[in-house]
Parts: C-alpha cells; structure tokens; sequence
C-alpha cells in the first residue's frame, strides 16, 4: 500500500510536467501517440530523468523511494534507457553508501542498511541484463552493504572490489563472473548462489554459508575460508592456493583443506 502511495505521489510529479507538452498523455506513465515526435519525446525523458535525480537527493526518504521505484519502471517502459537508470542507482548506492574504515566497521559490526539503499540495491538486482552490453557493468565497489538483502538478485558479472557485504543475503544470487576482490563476505550467506567464474582473491568468506554454492573456476587466492560452510559446494577448477580452510567442517576436512 506504501508503495502504491507514494508512486502516485511522484507520478503527479511527473505529470505535471509533461502535462505541459502537446500530444504527451500520462496514463498513468508518459505515452507517446505519434512517431514524428520522436525528439521531442527524447528530451522530454530526458526531463523526467532529471526530477527523479533531484529526489534521490531528496531530504525525505519517501521521496527518494518514489524516485527508485519510478525509475524502475521508467526503465522497463524506456529500454533504450535501461542502463542509464542502472547508472543513476548504482551512483545512488556508491555516494550514499561509501566504505567506512577498518576502525569503524569493527565498532559497528551490525549496522542496519538504510531502506533506500536496500530498494535501490533490489531494483539493481531485478534488472533484465538482456538489455545490458557487454561493456556495461554494475560498479558496486568501494561500498559498505553490510546485511543488504540480496536474496535471488541477478549480478552476474558485476564489480564488488572491496566492497563490505558481511552478514549479507546473497543465497541464490547470480555472482559468475563477479569481481569480489578485497571483499568481506564475512557470516555472510551464500547458500546456493552462483560465483562460477568469479574472482574472490583475497577476500573474507570467514564464516560464510558457501552450503550448496558454485565455485567452479572461482578464484580463491588468499581467501580466508575459516569456519565457512562448504557442505556440496562445487569448487571444480578454482584456484585456492594460500587459501585458509582452518575450519571443523568435516567435508574440509574430508578434501584436505584443513
């Protein structure tokens, strides 16, 4: 019902707008009847992308939801814009959720994940990679996404470096080819999820629910493994040199990593 709120909160927003430029009928979202008015329609998008940046900068969070779930939308009925949008959250995410230091983050181990972060990071996750070039990829890095639900999300391919995700939901979450460098995957649960392909070098799967998950050509050098979950992991062709499996687990124990 929150949500239902305030998307027509911000879609009178946006109708205000376009109620201004002839031949444009919002019904609820922008509609353009004739071919011909092809550059006009742009920079009206154009427009509408804008008053959705300025509230995602909005001082009230349920501003700042609208302008997400807005831009959700705007992206499924604009494909041409997709990656723009994915651009714009992704930004959202870096500039309001920047990596603390060391001192800190040992200090607040727990830190709750602010809610437009977190619907930010669903919508990013939820996005139809169908419309992505192979050159474009999510730019998560240098992040602190401590408990971010990740649940199913589809980031295949995206660039986590150093990124600060422990105590995290990524169980079931597409990760192949992910750039997970320097990151801290701490408790974090990876149960079931796919990181085929992905490069973990050097990062902190201490604790971690790996019970399930594909690390099939993953690469694991210098990754701290201790007290993680292996049970039916898939670990066919990764690289775990200098990799520390000092862990209890009896299936680590059964293939020599202890």
């Amino acid at each position: 019902m929150l949500k239902v709120m305030i998307h027509a909160y911000y879609s009178a927003k946006r109708h205000s707008l376009f109620n201004q430029v002839p031949f444009i009928n919002i019904i609820p979202q922008i509609v353009f009847h004739q071919d011909k008015l092809a550059s006009l329609s742009y920079k009206a998008l154009q427009k509408c992308l804008k008053i959705a940046i300025e509230h995602l900068n909005h001082p009230t969070i349920e501003n700042r939801l609208a302008a997400i779930y807005d831009l959700e939308q705007f992206a499924h009925d604009y494909p041409q814009h997709h990656w723009k949008v994915i651009e714009i959250l992704t930004n959202f995410v870096r500039n309001n959720a920047s990596a603390v230091i060391p001192e800190e983050a040992t200090s607040q181990p727990s830190l709750t994940i602010c809610t437009d972060i977190q619907v930010a990071l669903t919508v990013i996750g939820r996005r139809d990679v169908q419309k992505e070039l192979e050159n474009e990829q999510v730019d998560l890095s240098h992040t602190d996404l401590r408990g971010a639900n990740l649940n199913q999300a589809n980031l295949e391919q995206a660039n986590f470096y150093q990124v600060n995700l422990s105590g995290a939901n990524l169980s079931g979450a597409n990760l192949s080819g992910a750039i997970l460098s320097a990151a801290n995957l701490s408790g974090a649960n990876l149960s079931g999820a796919n990181l085929s392909g992905a490069i973990l070098s050097a990062a902190n799967l201490s604790g971690a629910n790996l019970s399930g998950a594909n690390l099939s050509r993953a690469n694991l050098y210098l990754s701290n493994l201790c007290g993680a979950i292996i049970y039916e992991t898939k670990l066919e062709k990764a690289n775990l040199r200098e990799a520390k499996f000092l862990t209890t687990d009896p299936i680590s124990a059964e293939l020599g990593y202890v």
